[in-house]
């Protein structure tokens, strides 16, 4: 309990701060998350998409490529925007900028830091999945009611992401240290989560491994909201991902004061 003891209401003044910043600069912002699931539906959706002739069987549904594609790529911006943004942001904020030294003189504890950090690190995949989902909506391929529930996922998502990105910042020595989470465990989970294909293809011990990789839940429940397809994924999936955001959350709290309190 002595973790989070010290952690109130004032971490959102922290996540206050951070969206000021991101609204003055909103249109940069937008851009990227709105032209790439536009890009990767025209370049793997419908390019490579037509090089696959059968359906994929998923959830008991039969699915043409680009609809299986299409949810996936809402997954992928929930990973990517909570842990760009607790990675290499949150590391130019505590490192270079020194922001967290300043706020620490106003009446905000070092807990209050690292939560408003991360709730913000939640919000860009907010964000990001809400942009992303608009666009796969608007071809068509998310359906009322369930796309109405991925916001949801995609924030609570975010804190997951967030919370492991956060271990990581507390860990690495510089920002080039940030290569190896990215190549060791994002671009795994980029591949081999159920984004770009199915697990079905893969060999027994590759779905148990993929299974272990946070992506692949988050996958699995943006999937079955965007066709109505309520299965035990999604059960699975939100008790994977409270465990999960718990113990992330608790130790970046954690590592994080050991790094910043000498």
């Amino acid at each position: 309990m002595s973790l989070i003891s010290n952690i109130s209401w004032r971490s959102i003044a922290l996540w206050k701060r951070n969206r000021d910043v991101f609204l003055t600069t909103w249109k940069t912002n937008f851009l990227p998350p709105f032209l790439e699931p536009i890009l990767y539906l025209v370049a793997m959706g419908l390019g490579f998409g037509a090089l696959i002739q059968a359906d994929i069987e998923y959830g008991g549904e039969s699915l043409e490529y680009i609809k299986f594609l299409a949810p996936g790529l809402v997954a992928i911006s929930i990973m990517y925007g909570a842990f760009f943004e607790c990675t290499y942001s949150s590391f130019v904020r505590m490192y270079y900028q020194k922001t967290f030294d300043a706020i620490l003189a106003t009446p905000l504890s070092l807990e209050d830091i690292i939560t408003g950090e991360i709730l913000w690190g939640a919000t860009k995949s907010f964000i990001n999945a809400t942009i992303v989902l608009g666009v796969i909506a608007a071809f068509g391929y998310a359906e009322l009611p369930g796309l109405l529930l991925i916001p949801l996922i995609a924030f609570v998502g975010g804190l997951m992401f967030a919370s492991l990105a956060m271990l990581f910042t507390a860990l690495v020595p510089n920002m080039d240290s940030f290569n190896y989470p990215f190549f060791l465990l994002i671009t795994p989970m980029f591949l081999f989560s159920g984004t770009f294909f199915p697990l079905s293809v893969l060999p027994e011990w590759g779905q148990q491994l993929a299974m272990t990789l946070p992506l692949t839940h988050i996958s699995n429940m943006v999937r079955d909201l965007s066709y109505n397809m309520l299965t035990v994924e999604v059960g699975i999936g939100a008790v994977y991902i409270v465990v999960i955001t718990a113990v992330c959350f608790l130790g970046s709290v954690y590592l994080m004061k050991k790094r910043l309190v000498k």
